[in-house]
């Protein structure tokens, strides 16, 4: 339902809707959007009997707010309702009707995150198990190892030239997100792996061709076909996930955390500008944590009647 119907804001309404069309030039779709919204808003005023716009303070907006989020509207649906709530309000302190905007501070509930879909160590020993022969199969397989040892973004990985590895040094050089470049480890058997394909590149690359990795004319691999090429791969060797560069990185860092328990390095390794991003990785089983203070912590192994516990 559009707000077309005579109810006790139907005036502001219409003011909003020549404002919107007009003076900001939105196209009548996302006009229709905003009165859509502004429609959630009034039909709770008229069951709360709010009828005056200045009823309609931040408790107010609020309570709404929560009515649809109880009422199953999506997060996304809430962050946009909001926004229309706030255009709507700033419009009408702007023709003086209310003082104030009683919608600038209120936050609609957050979309959850969710947690990235990783690989386990066996499942990661199955992929990159085995070793291929031919020049195709030598370069997945040195493609999914570096993505794995050293948990390079799908666009870095596309983006890497020849001389983004240094051997000696067993590093990659990659250009991440915000054009901020960053060096990485790479490990002993990725490294094996990539001189294994350097090895047959030059017979399929073009002359002038610096890219790491190439396809079948020579060129530098597109991102959807080194998802293709990795999708392909974890079928053949029987995963039962589609396998596909972000959950390598997933692993890489989910595996490495595990292990090591150090958040800020596996910041650093990941080209994570914020710490809070890194943190989605904290996810471990809570049996492998058990686990670990079990062995860790000195007095976890105690059992009741150990020098030290009290008689009972």
């Amino acid at each position: 339902m559009v707000a077309t119907q005579s109810g006790p804001f139907q005036h502001y309404f219409d003011s909003f809707r020549q404002f919107l069309a007009y003076e900001k030039g939105l196209s009548q779709h996302t006009v229709l959007n905003y009165l859509r919204d502004l429609d959630k808003l009034e039909a709770w005023a008229l069951a709360h009997e709010r009828v005056e716009l200045a009823e309609l303070d931040a408790g107010a907006i609020r309570q709404c707010l929560a009515q649809l989020h109880e009422g199953g509207l999506a997060e996304s649906s809430l962050q946009r309702w909001l926004s229309s709530i706030r255009t709507f309000f700033a419009y009408m302190v702007r023709k003086a009707h209310i003082a104030q905007n009683p919608s600038a501070g209120i936050t609609a509930p957050r979309k959850s995150r969710r947690l990235p879909r990783v690989l386990d160590t066996d499942q990661a020993s199955q992929l990159l198990a085995g070793k291929p022969s031919d020049w195709l199969g030598l370069r997945d397989h040195a493609m999914t190892e570096l993505l794995y040892s050293s948990g390079l973004r799908l666009a870095e990985l596309a983006r890497l030239d020849i001389d983004g590895i240094d051997f000696a040094d067993a590093t990659v050089t990659v250009l991440g997100k915000g054009n901020k470049t960053r060096t990485v480890p790479v490990g002993t058997i990725a490294i094996t792996h990539l001189k294994a394909w350097l090895a047959v590149r030059s017979e399929r690359a073009l002359q002038d061709e610096v890219a790491l990795f190439i396809g079948r004319r020579g060129k530098r691999l597109g991102h959807r076909a080194i998802q293709q090429r990795l999708a392909k791969l974890g079928a053949e060797k029987g995963m039962d996930q589609k396998v596909n560069p972000h959950m390598l990185r997933h692993s890489f860092a989910s595996h490495l955390l595990e292990s090591s328990g150090d958040l800020r390095a596996v910041q650093e390794l990941l080209g994570h500008a914020n710490l809070s991003t890194t943190q989605i990785y904290t996810h471990l089983d809570f049996q492998h944590l058990a686990s670990v203070y079990d062995t860790a912590h000195p007095r976890a192994g105690r059992k009741h009647g150990e020098e030290g516990e009290e008689s009972q």
